[in-house]
């Protein structure tokens, strides 16, 4: 069984929680604003969860002015 951090528990409960109603694109700076983290916080845990989840796909998207990740349903 994977081990997170409570920080990773969090994000990845609120990715969950998005992804249930179909395919989603997020920035890090919304996740942070509806869990309390720093986007910076959240930014450097999610291609380190993209590795580890098993139940959803985060996948580095696309890059503007802060990264798009999309997350999908593993």
């Amino acid at each position: 069984m994977t081990e997170y951090t409570e920080e990773e528990r969090r994000i990845l409960a609120y990715l969950t929680d998005g992804v249930a109603r179909g395919e989603r694109y997020v920035r890090s700076k919304t996740i942070a604003d509806a869990i309390g983290l720093t986007a910076k916080q959240v930014g450097s845990r999610l291609p380190r969860l993209a590795e580890k989840a098993d139940d959803i796909e985060i996948e580095k998207w696309g890059r503007a002015r802060s990264t798009t990740w999309r997350v999908t349903q593993g």
